[in-house]
């Protein structure tokens, strides 16, 4: 939803402003697509940057986890004796469940229940890239459809209530999935998307120019 929403403001505001600046359709458009896809390669380098460094990180702990298997096999077997006991069970079956664990998978025994990772959240630097790339994507076409096919004398005002209502779509959505109020989401997203779309309509008419 993030990448989404991010792909609706950005992309409208632009089409927005440049349409305030009396710009042809045409360079509304060339704006619209260059902001698409500039905004959607941003978003997918830094998610590959980031998750990169998770990637990395996780990594590094495992590599640690390795050697300290390698070097202290009874330590880290009480660590994990430890950590069952924690979750409720007594010393000699938490033991007995340790041993097991370590005997079929030790290292992913610790990853899992030491260190918290698993293949569900383990870092994956490219598939978060294309995630961020696709659905900022999507956000960002809604707009420039619809700056495609209205008339240009209608762009900014048609442009700017659509993306409103998909904005507020989007925000009570990801507050229903959430468990959140939805009303209070929608309003939250639609008001600063509709600060960030006025603002650059006043850029745009004040300075008559593509921005």
């Amino acid at each position: 939803m993030l990448g989404a929403n991010d792909g609706i403001v950005s992309t409208a505001s632009l089409v927005v402003g440049v349409a305030a600046a009396e710009s042809s359709r045409s360079n509304v458009l060339v704006a619209g697509v260059a902001g698409l896809v500039a905004g959607a390669m941003s978003m997918a380098a830094g998610e590959y940057v980031s998750v990169s460094s998770q990637a990395d990180t996780e990594k590094a702990d495992l590599d640690l986890e390795k050697t300290e298997l390698a070097t202290m096999p009874e330590l880290e077997l009480r660590e994990l004796q430890k950590i069952y006991i924690g979750r409720g069970l007594d010393e000699a079956t938490a033991m007995e469940v340790a041993k097991q664990l370590t005997h079929h998978d030790a290292l992913g025994a610790h990853a899992r229940d030491e260190l918290g990772f698993s293949r569900i959240t383990s870092a994956r630097p490219i598939q978060a890239a294309m995630a961020s790339a696709v659905t900022f994507s999507a956000g960002a076409a809604l707009p420039l459809v619809t700056a495609a096919l209205v008339p240009i004398g209608k762009v900014i005002v048609l442009v700017s209530a659509l993306s409103l209502v998909f904005l507020a779509v989007l925000g009570a959505l990801a507050a229903w999935a959430g468990g959140a109020s939805r009303w209070r989401a929608a309003f939250r997203v639609t008001f600063w998307g509709a600060i960030a779309m006025a603002l650059t309509a006043i850029i745009g008419k004040l300075f008559g120019t593509v921005v």
